[in-house]
């Protein structure tokens, strides 16, 4: 972390921000994806936890150009994030009732079967998106799913395992709260290995319900045009 002193209309303010993506969480970077315009200040903000306001009362402009380098260098190293591919062993979470070390399954899994289903969905959507844009053919090349569609994948398939609680659809989206904690070096080699290891999720499937809804509605068809063709004579 790169921390700075400095001085405010009212008092001294201690800023820190991050210098390698290790010390990056997932959280901080999906604010710097989303804002759709940022300027030095409010960049600023974000990688620190400082409030905008606070920042815009810092009395020398001059003493904020010292997290221009660290900055840039940190924007180079996101450009390369989804080059790594080791997945960690273990993932600990920092929960209201404690810290809590999750080992990450050497398959990665997801179960149950809710988790599953929310899971697919999440990356079929995601994946859907870049066949639209790139093709068949061409989109595993240029894959890069949002970082809010890795994240909600993460906490659908983390949930269970950090809480010990059953399977809770709601709650497991809430969860991204959590998710948004982990560093960006744990969490997108996961992420990234359930995006690009299960293209067939893309595909759509049919569901018990519509299959059987589709035959419910082929029956009294079919009943008709039999009754029809013994009333001809």
């Amino acid at each position: 972390m790169l921390q700075k002193t400095l001085k405010t209309t009212r008092a001294k303010l201690k800023v820190s921000i991050p210098q390698t993506l290790n010390e990056l969480t997932l959280g901080q970077l999906i604010e710097l994806q989303e804002a759709p315009s940022l300027n030095d200040l409010e960049a600023i903000s974000i990688l620190s936890g400082i409030s905008l306001p606070q920042l815009q009362n810092i009395l020398d402009m001059n003493e904020l150009y010292q997290f221009a380098a660290p900055v840039l260098a940190l924007a180079d190293q996101i450009k390369h994030l989804y080059n790594g591919d080791a997945i960690p062993k273990a993932i600990t979470f920092n929960l209201a009732d404690g810290s809590k070390k999750v080992n990450v399954m050497h398959n990665l899994s997801v179960e149950p079967a809710g988790a599953f289903m929310a899971a697919r969905e999440i990356i079929a959507d995601e994946i859907n998106e870049q066949v639209k844009l790139y093709g068949d053919e061409e989109w595993q090349q240029h894959f890069n799913p949002s970082l809010k569609a890795c994240c909600q994948v993460l906490a659908h398939y983390f949930y269970c395992r950090a809480t010990g609680k059953p399977y809770n659809e709601y709650e497991a989206e809430e969860f991204t709260a959590e998710i948004k904690k982990l560093r960006v070096t744990e969490a997108l080699p996961i992420s990234k290995h359930f995006f690009t290891c299960y293209p067939a999720l893309s595909k759509p499937k049919t569901g018990y319900w519509h299959r059987l809804l589709q035959r419910w509605r082929k029956g009294p068809a079919s009943k008709t045009s039999k009754n029809l063709n013994i009333s001809t004579p």
